[in-house]
C-alpha cells in the first residue's frame, strides 16, 4: 500500500469525474430515440442473451441490474431496450467508448492536471486553478453563482431546518470567514460545475463529480449523488463520512485485506480503524500497510494526480462463461490470435499518434479443472518482452499460455495430450501491453525496430520517423 506523505494534503483541490452510465450514453447519442427509455448495453452471446455491461437509471428503476444477462433483464423489464456492443473479431469492440471518453478528457484537461483512470472516470488536480480564482475573482465576492454550482451537495451542510438548499450552498460559497481550505473548495465547486456543463454542451454526456482535498475522498464522493450531480467533502466533514463507511467500500479493502480487518480485527467501518494505534496496525499488517490504514481512517492520502491523458497499458480480453469455456489448445490459440490482432492494432495506433512504445506483453487467464480439489488455485499470469508485429505477438502470447498451462496442470499432477485437454477449461483470456514509454526523438528511423513484421503494420509505422533506436525494445527468444 502507498504510504501517504506526512504533510497535510488538505490544501489541494481534487475532483473525481465519473461519467453516468457511460456506455448507455454513448449509444443514446448515436440513437437519440433511446433517451429516457429503460436501456441496457449488452455484450451479446448466445448464452442467455449476453452480459449487461451498463444499465440506464430508467432501467434500474424496474430492477434491471448489471449482474443480469439479457434474457433476465427482459423478464424483469419487458420494455428494456437492449443495445449490443459492437463486435470485431468475434468479441466486443470498445473503441467507440474509448474515443468518446477521450472527448471528455480533452475538455476536463483544460483546467488542471488530468489523470485518465479508466474509459469513464478521470481525476483532476484543480489546485492551481482554484488558487488563481481565489486571487483574481474569489467566490465570496461574486454577485451571481451558476445554477449548477448551487445544486452541489456539500457534506455537513445542514439542510434539515426547512431552509432553501440552494441558498444554503450560496451562503457556504460566499463565506468571508471560511478558512483557506474551504475557500479553495468553493472555487473547486464553481470550476467543476462549469466543466461538467461544458462536457454536456460539447459531447451531450452528463457526468457526476466528487470534490475534496485528495483523490481518495473525491472518489468516494463522486458516487454519492448521481446522475449529473456533484458532491463536496469539506475537511470538517471527513470524519463523519468515514465513521460509518463500510470497510469493504474503500478502494483496496474489498479483498483479502478487508476480510482480515473484519474477521481478525473486528473492523466493519473505516471509522472503526481509529481505535487502533499506528504501531498496532503496523505490527499486524506491516509498516507500509499499517501506516496506510492509519492514514485512511483519518482521510489522509498523499496520492498525486498523475497528469496522464493516455492509458498506462493496452489490453484485449474475452470471457467464455459456462458451456462456452475453451477446452482445447487449438480453441485457445484461435482466440489468442484474435485478441493479439486487436492489441497489435492499438499498439500501432498509439505509436503513430503518440510516439509511444510498449515493452512488456502479459497473458492472464481464468481456468477450472473438473477434478479440482482446491478451487482457489489460479491460472498463473505470464509475461515476456514485447515484440511488435501481429504474428510475433501471437506467437509470444501462445508460448506464454502454454507455459502457464503446464504450470497450472502441474499443480494437480495432470498431463496434456496433443491438442486435447485433461479436464481443464478456460473461462477468460486476456493479453495486455504495459511499460509504455515515449520514444525520445533521434536520428534513426523506427523502421529498424520492426524488420520482419507484416507489411500492413510496417507501413502504418513508417510515418513515425526520427525515433530513437536506442529505446531498448527487447526481443524475446521464444523462452518464457
Amino acid at each position: 500500500m502507498p504510504v501517504a506523505k506526512p504533510e497535510s494534503s488538505d490544501s489541494r483541490v481534487i475532483a473525481h469525474v465519473d461519467m453516468d452510465c457511460f456506455y448507455v450514453q454513448v449509444e443514446q447519442r448515436k440513437q437519440p430515440q433511446l433517451r429516457g427509455l429503460p436501456t441496457a448495453v449488452v455484450q451479446y452471446n448466445e448464452w442467455k442473451g449476453g452480459a449487461l455491461i451498463a444499465v440506464s437509471y430508467e432501467a434500474r428503476k424496474f430492477g434491471v441490474k448489471r449482474s443480469m444477462r439479457g434474457e433476465e433483464a427482459k423478464e424483469v423489464c419487458p420494455q428494456v431496450q437492449l443495445v449490443q456492443v459492437p463486435v470485431a473479431r468475434g468479441k466486443a469492440d470498445l473503441s467507440g467508448y474509448r474515443n468518446a471518453g477521450s472527448e471528455v478528457v480533452s475538455i476536463l484537461a483544460r483546467r488542471g492536471r488530468c489523470e485518465r483512470a479508466s474509459i469513464d472516470e478521470v481525476y483532476l488536480d484543480l489546485t492551481d486553478a482554484a488558487e488563481m480564482m481565489l486571487a483574481d475573482n474569489p467566490p465570496q465576492g461574486m454577485e451571481t453563482i451558476d445554477e449548477e454550482a448551487l445544486k452541489s451537495h456539500i457534506l455537513g451542510l445542514n439542510n434539515e431546518d426547512g431552509s432553501d438548499v440552494k441558498e444554503n450552498v450560496r451562503k457556504w460559497i460566499h463565506r468571508h470567514n471560511a478558512d483557506h481550505r474551504d475557500k479553495l473548495l468553493a472555487c473547486g465547486i464553481l470550476i467543476v460545475a462549469e466543466l461538467r456543463m461544458q462536457v454536456l454542451k460539447e459531447t451531450e454526456f452528463t457526468c457526476s463529480a466528487g470534490i475534496a482535498h485528495n483523490k481518495m475522498l473525491a472518489k468516494l464522493a463522486s458516487g454519492m449523488n448521481k446522475p449529473a450531480q456533484q458532491t463536496v467533502v469539506p475537511f470538517s466533514s471527513v470524519k463523519g463520512l468515514l465513521d460509518t463507511l463500510p470497510i469493504r467500500k474503500m478502494k483496496q479493502l474489498g479483498g483479502k485485506l478487508g476480510i482480515s480487518l473484519q474477521m481478525d480485527m473486528g473492523v466493519n467501518t473505516v471509522g472503526d480503524l481509529l481505535q487502533f494505534p499506528e504501531e498496532k496496525l503496523q505490527e499486524r499488517y506491516g509498516i507500509n500497510t499499517g501506516t496506510w490504514l492509519w492514514n485512511i481512517a483519518r482521510g489522509i492520502s498523499g496520492e498525486e494526480v498523475e497528469g496522464r491523458l493516455l492509458p498506462k497499458s493496452h489490453g484485449s480480453g474475452k470471457t467464455f462463461p459456462g458451456p462456452r469455456a475453451l477446452k482445447t489448445v487449438p480453441a485457445v490459440q484461435h482466440w489468442l490470435n484474435q485478441l493479439c490482432e486487436e492489441l497489435s492494432e492499438r499498439l500501432c495506433s498509439d505509436l503513430d499518434q503518440n510516439k509511444r512504445i510498449a515493452h512488456t506483453l502479459t497473458l492472464h487467464a481464468r481456468a477450472y479443472k473438473s477434478s479440482d480439489t482446491d478451487s482457489q488455485k489460479k491460472f498463473p499470469s505470464k509475461s515476456c518482452p514485447l515484440r511488435y508485429g501481429t504474428a510475433k505477438i501471437q506467437e509470444d502470447a501462445f508460448n506464454l499460455f502454454q507455459a502457464g498451462l503446464r504450470e497450472y496442470i502441474g499443480f494437480y499432477g495432470g498431463k496434456t495430450q496433443g491438442s486435447h485437454c485433461s479436464g481443464w477449461g478456460i473461462t477468460s483470456l486476456s493479453v495486455s501491453a504495459s511499460k509504455i514509454v515515449p520514444i525520445p526523438s533521434g536520428t534513426c528511423s523506427i523502421a529498424k525496430y520492426f524488420q520482419g513484421q507484416s507489411t500492413s503494420h510496417f507501413s502504418s509505422m513508417q510515418s513515425s520517423d526520427n525515433l530513437n533506436t536506442e529505446a531498448t525494445l527487447s526481443l524475446p527468444s521464444g523462452s518464457i
